[in-house]
């Protein structure tokens, strides 16, 4: 049977463990974080790109569009919450028809169909836009996704098919045997007929590693507004400025979770573990946020954040094997529309794969995952069923996100479980509210404590330097 190890357990590494899953081979996902879905794949605008703006013949253009077209049948299998909500692409002039018309010609080249609508069908479509526009671009196959629940959905049902998953494991150096390749970490030496750099950010050092100095990466940084949800209307599409140079530019959007995403600025930083954020740079998101909607609620701002894009010298994704390391494959270089291509990346390098080798089918594969226990989705008499089998369920922790004590322990005790603050908080949302984990967090350490059996000062928020408790305040007499 075939070792194959992936590097990286972000979205595209999980998604090909999830989609490589499918064979008979011995599959190890290496992660040097906490927990899957932690860096890039953490902190993004959770959009499905439609695909109408890459440019044609590319892998973005490709593999985006191909992509979306995936997430119905994901999200079925694996029970991650994606909605179709739609996008509006917005032209405050006349002069602007040009571009949204240019966009729209390379949505048909890329096989996808938008439609321009005027100034009235705009508003009557989108209300909450700013009055003065003139046109706007509508893809209807735009959707959004739950960036955790997706990626920790993918790994957690490539690990009920077998994959293993090496958290807090960092690779620090690659040697390659003569018919095999030796992938030393910070804590064993593993042995791989194949090797998979998804390391993200770090994918340029993974391949300087086997002396391959061409990945060139640069970090990007997109900062970002949450707004909390309120039982107000307010703007149910996805909303874009004309794209730029840096990018789509500033959107709104809403969430899968009922919150309001206002964001990213785009700047080049020098490294990357940089996720500050700056007073200059959020207000140039706000007032730029101002000319595509109208009456931007920022006082409901619950919080500010930054993510990181991995932008590639070649500006398109690197899906290849490597020229000169057979079995050493790259998926790299991937950012926007590197979410909604997420299924698809995998899917094309799996096949390149399958040109050198040939794998027997896991019989065994089995692509339903259970979804996690979601109570403020379900019905009262469905609520019921569970407060009557478990008191558990009936005991709230988080009283913003409206989470119990029974759905906390549910996402702890499963395949590719929280063992962390946030790896509970990404699963299912305690610490997302308003008080962003002002009451519920000390619960929610505990139950971590007392679930995974450990001492609660060693319980972290997130990475391992992430301590929460240093010292113990009160001794027991």
């Amino acid at each position: 049977m075939d070792k194959v190890i992936i590097i990286g357990a972000g979205v595209i590494g999980s998604a090909i463990a999830r989609e490589l899953s499918r064979y008979q081979l011995d599959i190890r996902v290496i992660e040097r974080e906490s927990d899957v879905c932690e860096v890039t794949s953490m902190a993004n605008s959770a959009i499905i790109h439609s695909g109408y703006d890459p440019k044609p013949g590319t892998l973005k253009a490709k593999l985006n569009v191909l992509g979306n077209q995936m997430f119905d049948k994901l999200s079925g299998e694996l029970g991650f919450e994606f909605e179709r909500i739609g996008s509006l692409t917005v032209a405050l002039n006349e002069e602007d028809l040009a571009t949204l018309k240019e966009l729209q010609s390379l949505g048909l080249e890329n096989g996808v169909e938008t439609e321009i609508l005027n100034h009235d069908e705009s508003l009557r479509l989108e209300p909450f836009l700013n009055p003065e526009v003139k046109y706007t671009l509508f893809a209807k196959t735009c959707g959004i996704v739950n960036p955790f629940e997706y990626t920790v959905a993918l790994m957690e049902n490539a690990m009920d098919n077998g994959v293993k998953l090496n958290l807090n494991e960092e690779v620090i150096g690659i040697t390659k045997e003569e018919n095999h390749y030796l992938v030393k970490t910070t804590k064993s030496v593993y042995e791989a007929d194949i090797v998979i750099n998804a390391a993200g950010l770090g994918s340029g050092k993974i391949a300087e590693m086997i002396g391959n100095d061409t990945i060139k990466i640069t970090p990007r940084k997109g900062e970002y507004f949450v707004l909390d949800h309120f039982s107000y209307p307010y703007v149910t599409h996805t909303i874009f400025p004309l794209p730029s140079k840096k990018g789509k530019g500033i959107l709104v959007t809403p969430t899968t979770h009922g919150n309001y995403l206002v964001g990213p600025s785009s700047e080049v930083v020098l490294e990357d573990d940089d996720f500050s954020t700056d007073t200059t740079t959020l207000n140039n998101v706000r007032e730029s946020a101002k000319t595509v909607v109208s009456s931007i609620p920022f006082g409901e701002t619950i919080r500010s954040f930054s993510g990181l894009r991995s932008t590639p010298s070649t500006h398109d994704f690197i899906i290849c094997e490597d020229e000169n390391f057979k079995g050493f494959y790259h998926a790299a270089g991937i950012e926007s529309p590197g979410l909604a291509s997420s299924y698809a990346i995998a899917k094309y390098l799996i096949d390149i794969i399958k040109e050198s080798h040939n794998f027997g089918l896991n019989k065994g594969f089995n692509p339903i995952r259970r979804p996690f226990i979601k109570l403020n989705k379900m019905s009262m008499e469905e609520r019921n069923e569970y407060y009557k089998r478990d008191k558990r369920f009936a005991h709230l922790i988080c009283r913003c996100e409206r989470i119990s004590e029974g759905e906390i322990l549910d996402c702890i005790n499963r395949n590719c479980g929280a063992m962390t603050i946030r790896g509970v908080k990404k699963r299912i949302r305690p610490g997302f509210g308003k008080c962003q984990g002002g009451f519920c967090e000390s619960h929610v350490l505990a139950l971590l404590a007392k679930e995974l059996k450990r001492d609660p000062k060693d319980i972290r928020y997130g990475n391992l330097d992430s301590v929460i408790l240093k010292y113990n305040s009160k001794e027991d007499d």
